[in-house]
């Protein structure tokens, strides 16, 4: 890609800046955030940081938001963070008002970008954000499986030993508590997780994968998650980047895929150059199908409640 935007100075968008500059996903880069000097102080860091990593990114910080102009991708960052004992959704009536004035300066100078979500609750915020903007589905997509499967393949390597590269996962469902981690499609090396674990062990996992991101915000108090999230965003960009057409678990916006209707969920879906090009549909058991359709729920929760707010 030419550009991307990152809007959000913040730790997220610092930690995705730096990977993706050193990774040289696109030849520029722009960090727009509201606090003059931040995003600018950024930038310059990491571009001076490009002779001994050795990339050519060209990293700028702007507080104008006419600076987003011809970005092929923005990644929203921005919004208020969680804080200890908060839910992913107590976020959302502050966030709101801050993602319309960043979705409305997209419409304004960077009409035909895609655009990855990333601000929490990241499930509602990216089907707002499609409604906002009117787009088709194909470019407006969240993270959060791509964390949500990268934190259960770390918790699977800490408990069998093996390396991470031979783990396949899989995490379904909304970016919160009632996420529907997959066990069945999860693997070593093309083996079963049930052939290295027992059942006891593999339960813990799946709780400790939907509980995640407020452990790591527990115990650090004064911020949540930013490196792997960071690391979870550039894996879709590289994706997208480079025309994959990799199977990813995205935020995605689902028209009767799923039985679900007028709704943005956690399923696999088809990264490449002009965004998310296709929903892969699983044949859920009667159990699996539960689950996601509780999560389903709680997602919708959310949804009815924004259009009480908006």
């Amino acid at each position: 890609m030419n550009k991307i935007t990152i809007v959000g100075a913040g730790r997220v968008g610092e930690s995705t800046a730096q990977i993706l500059a050193r990774e040289e996903l696109c030849r520029e880069l722009m960090l727009l955030d509201i606090c003059d000097g931040v995003p600018q102080g950024v930038a310059l860091d990491i571009q001076e940081s490009a002779a001994l990593l050795r990339f050519d990114t060209r990293v700028n910080g702007d507080t104008n938001p006419a600076a987003m102009a011809d970005s092929d991708l923005v990644i929203i960052t921005a919004g208020i963070p969680r804080k200890p004992g908060m839910s992913r959704s107590d976020v959302l009536d502050t966030n709101l008002t801050i993602i319309d004035e960043i979705i409305d300066n997209m419409l304004r100078y960077a009409p035909n970008a895609m655009l990855l979500m990333v601000t929490n609750p990241v499930d509602v915020l990216t089907w707002h954000a499609w409604q906002r903007t009117g787009w088709p589905r194909q470019r407006v997509f969240g993270q959060s499986g791509a964390l949500d499967t990268a934190r259960m393949a770390t918790f699977i390597a800490l408990e069998t030993g093996y390396s991470i590269k031979d783990i396949s996962p899989l995490v379904l469902g909304g970016h919160g508590d009632a996420m529907v981690p997959m066990t069945r499609f999860t693997d070593i090396a093309g083996i079963n997780i049930e052939h290295f674990l027992d059942s006891k062990t593999i339960e813990g996992i799946v709780e400790r994968t939907r509980k995640g991101g407020g452990e790591i915000l527990n115990l650090k108090k004064s911020s949540s998650a930013y490196d792997s999230p960071a690391a979870a965003i550039a894996a879709m960009v590289d994706a997208i980047s480079h025309n994959r057409r990799r199977i990813m678990p995205c935020i995605s916006i689902l028209d009767g895929e799923y039985d679900l209707h007028d709704m943005a969920m956690g399923v696999p879906a088809v990264l490449d150059e002009t965004g998310l090009i296709d929903i892969i549909e699983l044949n859920l058991t009667e159990q699996e199908r539960a689950d996601f359709q509780r999560s389903a729920d709680m997602v919708r929760a959310d949804i009815n409640r924004l259009s009480l707010v908006a």
